[in-house]
């Protein structure tokens, strides 16, 4: 059973959520403070995974994919903060790359159905 959501259903999930408490959302300017301090946490995870910078035997195990997870939070935050639909914007993202950069990077050529060029 495929039960993916879409990004329309992930923004209309945390709405939800947000909207049971009086406070709401925090200001565009905390979000961004937010954003900031929650790519700290991934950037330290992925250092701690990939780089030369171990884990202290203290320190609290997370996962990358926790810190992503926190990370897409707080990202839909401020898109419904300021009523913006990441499926839009994405759409424009998407087609600006394939306008403005589609020569930019080289591309891996196709192969043929018997697995030769």
């Amino acid at each position: 059973m495929d039960n993916k959501k879409t990004m329309d259903q992930l923004q209309k999930e945390v709405d939800q959520y947000i909207s049971q408490f009086k406070e709401g959302y925090f200001s565009p300017l905390a979000m961004v403070a937010r954003l900031t301090e929650e790519l700290g946490e991934l950037a330290r995870e992925v250092n701690h995974y990939y780089g030369e910078k171990p884990k202290k035997n203290s320190e609290e195990e997370k996962t990358i994919e926790e810190e992503l997870g926190d990370l897409l939070f707080v990202v839909i935050c401020l898109a419904n903060s300021l009523d913006i639909s990441l499926e839009e914007a994405h759409d424009r993202v998407m087609d600006k790359f394939n306008t403005r950069d589609k020569d930019r990077w080289t591309r891996i050529e196709s192969r043929d159905e018997d697995g030769t060029n």
